[in-house]
């Protein structure tokens, strides 16, 4: 354990999804996590899991759609006098649909849920790390921040939102000692959302197939420490066997 602060993570879920592995990665690193989502159980359960292993975690609850709510999230942080040292942008809502089937209802909670919600919480990290000129703010993309395909259009329309968000915020806060970083996840994760909701897919991906959750943490904290000199902005993680 070496460094010292806080991280902060929203769209932190079960146990087994990307958000707790996170977690759990910054925390053996000595930084104190903030778990934020919008199931009080699941938060408590994965911050209990933390300590449980020596780490140090605290629970919020809190709507990333919501600006008040990201904003209760920071003054949270702020209250303790920690700096922010890394941040996520975890959330991750999908529904298929076609785009005729498609309503203005199902389009609009996509994009709040994966573009607007970044939006507040990017704002609200870029001020907390402001004062200390350094620190690193992930935004979980997906394929179809890149290309849209049906029936996920409108998920990838606000995917692809979100990776605009991030290289304007690259471009604009990398200056000043800010390292944004948008990973793109090509292929389907290891976790409990999928093994829940497509059980036969992730059979017939077989060993190997999938991404894992441990695997995908370690990449995050590998560009977390990259020197200033050579900073990622933009990466893509899949699984060796996937077509790309």
């Amino acid at each position: 354990m070496g460094e010292t602060g806080a991280a902060v993570i929203i769209g932190v879920g079960p146990e087994q999804g990307l958000g707790a592995a996170l977690a759990r990665r910054f925390a053996a690193e000595g930084l104190h996590v903030y778990l934020a989502g919008r199931s009080e159980e699941k938060l408590h359960r994965v911050a209990s899991s933390i300590r449980q292993t020596g780490g140090s975690a605290t629970a919020v609850v809190a709507d990333a759609t919501h600006e008040a709510e990201v904003e209760h999230l920071f003054s949270v942080v702020g209250d303790t006098g920690q700096g922010v040292e890394i941040a996520a942008y975890n959330v991750d809502s999908n529904i298929p649909s076609l785009l005729l089937e498609t309503d203005a209802e199902t389009f609009s909670l996509l994009w709040r849920q994966n573009c607007l919600g970044a939006f507040f919480f990017g704002k609200a990290v870029v001020r907390a790390m402001q004062p200390r000129s350094r620190g690193t703010l992930f935004f979980t993309g997906a394929t179809a921040s890149l290309r849209a395909k049906p029936p996920f259009t409108a998920f990838a329309t606000a995917k692809a939102g979100l990776r605009a968000l991030a290289q304007g915020m690259a471009r604009e806060f990398s200056p000043q000692g800010i390292h944004v970083v948008h990973a793109v996840i090509d292929g389907v994760i290891n976790g409990e959302r999928a093994r829940n909701q497509f059980p036969d897919y992730v059979k017939a991906k077989g060993e190997g197939g999938l991404l894992e959750l441990e695997a995908i943490a370690e990449t995050y904290w590998a560009m977390h420490r990259q020197h200033p000199s050579a900073w990622t902005h933009e990466l893509d993680l899949r699984p060796y066997k996937e077509p790309f």
